[in-house]
């Protein structure tokens, strides 16, 4: 248990003992979209910017349809605490069914991705290409979401070591599978585009099945493949409520940077591709924030328990003070190695590389920008989920997001005719506002309340 005073020097390594192992999770399961970018980029430029607009519809669906994963972690957590198995079981199992039921409602999007796209104004020959790989891909929703809703479920009974080792695991088989079939190497078709495709489906059918496996043979009292297909209406009303506002806010972020990316494809496909690298490296960097803020989340919950306003401040302020700390190098990286960072994505032979060279240069030091208010945005939707504030951050996500950082992204970027540079300024400003609102929210709403309700108990 932690103590009632516990030093920053404490929470600190309380932090970052529970936040290093979801840090590490969240790097491998994102190098697996950076294996895909990685590798489309030595093989054909086209290719990476085609898969850069489908994998943009596919993240934004699976992200909204994570939400009912999302709940699943505080509410299964909150059922073992009481030793109810059978909470456990209704609760993940109905998670399933909404995860499934979203699939199935996703998939004509999918199917039919080029018109979507092409109204939205992008290429036809890329969009056609875009579709081309959700159409392979797209299935790979289903186990994509099934094992998300498993993983929380595993992370809220403490096994993170079996979620950190199946994601390292995928992500593996992902570059194995990557390489054979986009390049035609070891004796495979050359696939390129269709070959990443196999490859994603494959990565997400690996998971799941170790998930089930793991949840099984590890966990076989909550017997959660038990009569799988009964319906249980009360737990799903309760995995909805909990779970849509946090898919939403979510989305609303996500929502932003494929925004971002449609406009950049107004532009041109150099455009579209150096915003894929830079979006990655980006993506990258962030992943270590996620894990800290999913770490304040627990911590947060921890200190409510307690009913200790203190403690709660004392962790709030360790979690935000390493990620700006985080900040810093990731900012000083950008600047310096924005050159290699960006090449070690290219083909030096392809006629486009010093196009999109500069152009992933110039992006990469917008994305320095917005290092900061990343972080900080992060960080403070992660203590207001540990405190179950989560309707309010959803409306600040939205105006944030999209009545500023959309906007204003198309106006820097073709009104004030800056390009994709000034579309990133757009983004960086959607964060901005975002850290603001939020912070403000838990250091003077939420904080004063708590410290006013805590005091009387």
């Amino acid at each position: 248990m932690d103590q009632i005073e516990m030093t920053y020097r404490q929470h600190l390594r309380a932090l970052l003992t529970l936040g290093l192992p979801l840090v590490g999770g969240h790097v491998a399961q994102f190098s697996i979209n950076l294996t895909d970018t990685l590798m489309l980029g030595w093989y054909d430029v086209e290719a990476l910017a085609a898969v850069v607009l489908g994998a943009q519809v596919f993240f934004l669906t699976y992200i909204l349809g994570s939400g009912f994963a999302f709940a699943v972690m505080p509410m299964v957590a909150e059922a073992a605490a009481q030793n109810d198995n059978t909470a456990i079981r209704r609760i993940t199992r109905m998670a399933l069914w909404l995860s499934v039921l979203f699939g199935l409602l996703a998939m004509p999007l999918f199917w039919y991705a080029a018109p979507v796209l092409v109204g939205l104004g992008q290429d036809p020959k890329l969009s056609g290409m875009a579709q081309d790989y959700l159409r392979i891909a797209g299935p790979g929703l289903f186990p994509a979401l099934i094992v998300m809703v498993l993983k929380s479920y595993l992370a809220a009974l403490e096994h993170t070591r079996v979620v950190f080792w199946i994601t390292v695991v995928a992500a593996a088989t992902n570059a194995v599978v990557n390489y054979a079939l986009i390049f035609g190497n070891w004796g495979a078709p050359e696939l390129g585009i269709a070959g990443a495709a196999v490859a994603s489906l494959a990565v997400n059918l690996v998971m799941v099945i170790g998930a089930i496996f793991y949840a099984q043979r590890i966990l076989p009292q909550d017997e959660l493949f038990v009569r799988l297909w009964k319906p249980d209406w009360a737990a799903a009303r309760q995995v909805f409520v909990v779970g849509v506002p946090v898919g939403l806010t979510t989305l609303a972020e996500v929502g932003l940077f494929a925004a971002g990316a449609l406009m950049i494809g107004w532009i041109g496909i150099v455009e579209l591709a150096a915003h894929g690298i830079a979006i990655n490296l980006a993506g990258l960097m962030f992943m270590v924030h996620l894990g800290l803020s999913n770490a304040a989340t627990v911590r947060a919950g921890s200190a409510m328990g307690k009913k200790d306003a203190e403690h709660l401040a004392r962790g709030a302020r360790t979690a935000i003070c390493v990620s700006m700390c985080y900040a810093v190098f990731s900012i000083f990286i950008f600047v310096t190695q924005s050159e290699l960072l960006v090449s070690l994505f290219l083909n030096r032979q392809d006629e486009n590389f010093a196009a999109i060279l500069e152009v992933g240069k110039l992006l990469l030091v917008a994305a320095a920008l917005f290092q900061f208010v990343d972080g900080a945005q992060a960080m403070a939707l992660g203590v207001l989920r540990g405190i179950l504030d989560t309707r309010g951050p959803m409306i600040m996500a939205a105006i944030s997001y999209w009545l500023i950082g959309v906007p204003f992204s198309y106006f820097a970027g073709f009104v004030l005719g800056w390009g994709a540079l000034g579309v990133w300024f757009g983004l960086a400003l959607g964060l901005g506002v975002a850290a603001l609102l939020l912070m403000l929210r838990f250091w003077h709403q939420q904080m004063s309340v708590l410290r006013l309700r805590f005091a009387t108990v």
